[in-house]
């Protein structure tokens, strides 16, 4: 999205991301480390990392703060360092802000293992992305809906480009490279996601 629509100025500036990461939790397959927080990290390390890497790289941002961060185990008490549900809001440097909700309450009766979503807010229209499934309208994931000045898109994003960015990232490991991502993108990401775990608040 950012190489490409963003990057074409089709929302203007953008002003606010927000991400949702549910996942389906499926405890009778998961192996004892992951329930154990020393291994897994906590629900913000572990797939919060993902909605903060996100975040930067569609706002362009080389930096943020973490202005707030909150942790629970609502649901699943046999397993006292599991966190099922966390939350964190963010203000990049470059005035971008972000909220992000992950979670582990996918239903048994979805499709696909979470429905993952993203918002994009621009000072000329919005994104919203369907990741992995349309639900109760397509199976298909790869969803894009654009509304700016000029109107309203619906782009079904599977297969127009192919994965440019794993073959980057792939030259970048051979060539020593920092095409696809730099290491300071990845280690800023990294190091977000460890500060929103660490200052969290525990609901329950």
């Amino acid at each position: 999205i950012r190489p490409y629509l963003i990057k074409e100025n089709a929302i203007g500036r953008v002003l606010q991301i927000i991400g949702l990461g549910p996942h389906r939790l499926n405890a009778s397959s998961r192996p004892p480390w992951f329930f154990q927080k020393a291994y897994y990290g906590g629900i913000l390390c572990d797939i919060g990392s993902h909605q903060i890497e996100q975040f930067l790289s569609f706002s362009g941002a080389k930096h943020a703060e973490i202005t707030s961060a909150r942790v629970a185990n609502y649901h699943h008490k046999e397993y006292s360092e599991f966190e099922d549900f966390g939350e964190a809001t963010l203000v990049a440097d470059n005035g971008a802000v972000n909220y992000f909700r992950v979670d582990w309450f996918t239903p048994d009766g979805l499709g696909v293992w979470g429905d993952g979503r993203a918002f994009i807010l621009g000072t000329d229209g919005y994104i919203e992305l369907r990741k992995y499934i349309d639900i109760a309208r397509s199976p298909k994931g790869d969803q894009v809906y654009l509304v700016n000045h000029k109107g309203e898109k619906h782009i079904h994003a599977a297969g127009t480009i192919g994965f440019p960015f794993f073959g980057s990232l792939i030259l970048d490991c051979l060539n020593r490279t920092e095409n696809a991502m730099t290491q300071e993108h990845a280690f800023k990401a990294a190091e977000l996601c460890l500060r929103a775990q660490a200052q969290a608040s525990k609901i329950e």
